[in-house]
């Protein structure tokens, strides 16, 4: 299903996740997982409905699974919407430049200050400082720049 340095990406984001190191994500480490992330007070509910699409308990195996199943046939840019969806709780479209400046530099597999130049070079925060993650995406997926609507 995934290549030996994809299931490795996979591991490390388990890990990552895994807040208490039990082996097990579980409701708080997801809670502590999305205040890492910035996204404070999400609702017991939502992260209840997450757990519950596991079986059983979610070690790495099952959280493996859960991806291939989740990523089987998924439309590329639909997947890296939902990765920038996390910073934008609100739906408005678009993130504070800074503020995936900061996240980038400072989570998981950081930027250094060169790779944030070329990103922002090459697409480049609006005039209020906001970056379109949507309009992003479509040039990540599509190569080109979308008519603006």
């Amino acid at each position: 299903m995934f290549d030996q340095s994809q299931i490795q990406e996979f591991k490390e984001a388990f890990t990552i996740m895994d807040q208490n190191r039990d082996g097990f994500i579980d409701k708080e480490d997801l809670r502590d997982t999305f205040a890492a992330l910035g996204r404070l007070n999400v609702k017991n509910e939502e992260l209840e409905a997450m757990v519950k699409e596991a079986p059983g308990s979610i070690n790495f195996t099952v959280f493996l699974t859960m991806f291939g199943e989740k990523l089987k046939g998924a439309d590329p840019e639909e997947t890296i919407l939902n990765a920038f969806k996390i910073f934008d709780p609100e739906g408005k479209g678009h993130i504070k430049a800074d503020y995936i400046k900061t996240m980038l530099m400072t989570q998981a597999d950081r930027f250094n200050e060169e790779e944030i130049h070329q990103m922002f070079a090459a697409f480049p925060a609006d005039p209020a400082g906001n970056l379109d993650y949507k309009n992003l995406c479509y040039v990540i997926t599509h190569g080109e720049e979308k008519d603006q609507e």
